[in-house]
């Protein structure tokens, strides 16, 4: 694997379906997975169900990682796996990289105004309320910036030793720089270095919960280069199966490596923590080794269309959710079923929300109508 720039553009016959696929999965979530298997655990009512499965649809409160806390890792991840495959294209097709440069700061500026949308509360207009830095969007935004940055002008063998780099110091950072009224080390929700200076640089802007942005960019670039990582060995001359092994050997690895560090730097999602990093761009990578197996190897795409037309217009759906709730939609056409329904109401009304969604997406897929920013 070299530098992606200096790789072939891939073709449009190319294009990994596997990865379309894997954003769609994602996003299933955030637009109403959630919502699905809490009507399914109402309606079976089952205590394993309740036990076993509910549990992972909740974000921790702090330390620890569950799968819901995989989302928002997954997104980022796979926004790097893309980035070999766009910046090779448009390096391919001519464009200078300061011309990529513009395109890159176009974006982040784009990402970080939808993330005030989003979360920010921007379009209340009113400036007391205003978050600056709030949302997973600006997060894409901080960490594609910097890995673009390693990407377009470092070598393979230095982009991991700046990422490693950025993991060892963002580490460093909280382990040992004293914050006033707390000391050094502290992993607390208020005493921690990171959430210290959030407080201290957006002030009134900062967002009121107990998540960090600012410094944490730097381990939002980490998960960002995972992805690109497994983007430039996707893209490399190696066979199929060897990708995929790669994948699933280097997946397995990471959460082992992650729950290791984990002991020393607890994984806590809300920090952004180098452990949680590694934590979950392991299961990131497993799940990238078996969407590739299956759609990309085995070439099961029937089972891949339904979170390809998702995961198409990834940016427009989110935005679209954060604005609107499509549960109403879906209540126009099953409300009067609750007679019958009982307790499978909350269950229907899910997959009659998430069928309005998705009939709309694959009116758009359909048109070629793809939103991307």
């Amino acid at each position: 694997m070299d530098l992606p720039v200096e790789g072939p553009a891939p073709t449009r016959q190319e294009r990994l379906v596997s990865l379309d696929a894997l954003r769609g999965f994602d996003m299933f979530w955030i637009i109403g997975g959630g919502w699905l298997l809490h009507g399914l655990a109402q309606g079976l009512q089952s205590p394993w169900f309740d036990q076993v499965v509910i549990p992972h649809t909740h974000h921790v409160p702090w330390e620890g990682f569950v799968a819901w806390d995989l989302i928002m890792p997954l997104f980022l991840f796979v926004v790097g796996a893309a980035m070999p495959f766009s910046f090779a294209k448009r390096l391919g097709q001519g464009q200078s990289k300061a011309r990529l440069y513009w395109h890159i700061i176009l974006r982040v500026v784009v990402l970080w105004v939808l993330g005030m949308i989003a979360q920010g509360r921007l379009l209340e207009y009113d400036l007391a309320k205003l978050r600056l830095y709030s949302n997973t969007l600006q997060a894409i935004a901080a960490g594609y910036l910097i890995a673009s940055i390693l990407l377009l002008n470092l070598k393979v063998r230095w982009q991991a030793v700046a990422t490693v780099a950025l993991l060892l110091l963002y580490w460093a950072l909280l382990a040992f720089v004293p914050v006033p009224g707390h000391g050094a080390g502290q992993l607390t929700e208020q005493g921690n270095l990171a959430i210290y200076l959030d407080k201290l640089i957006l002030g009134p802007y900062q967002d009121g919960t107990t998540y960090t942005w600012i410094l944490s960019g730097m381990t939002f670039a980490t998960t960002v280069m995972m992805g690109a990582f497994a983007g430039q060995l996707l893209r490399s001359d190696l066979g199929k199966i060897r990708k995929t092994l790669f994948l699933l050997a280097s997946g397995i690895a990471c959460i082992y490596l992650g729950s290791w560090w984990g002991r020393i730097f607890p994984i806590i999602k809300h920090l952004w923590t180098s452990s949680m990093v590694l934590y979950a761009g392991g299961w990131s990578l497993l799940l990238l080794g078996v969407f590739y197996l299956v759609i990309d190897v085995l070439r099961l795409r029937f089972l891949a269309f339904p979170f390809v037309v998702i995961g198409m217009n990834a940016i427009a759906i989110y935005m679209i959710t954060r604005l609107y709730d499509f549960r109403d939609l879906g209540d126009i056409v099953v409300r009067g079923l609750a007679q019958w329904t009982g307790d499978w109401q909350d269950f229907v009304r899910a997959i009659a929300g998430i069928t309005v969604i998705w009939l709309i997406l694959l009116h758009m897929y359909r048109k070629k109508t793809f939103i991307k920013v």
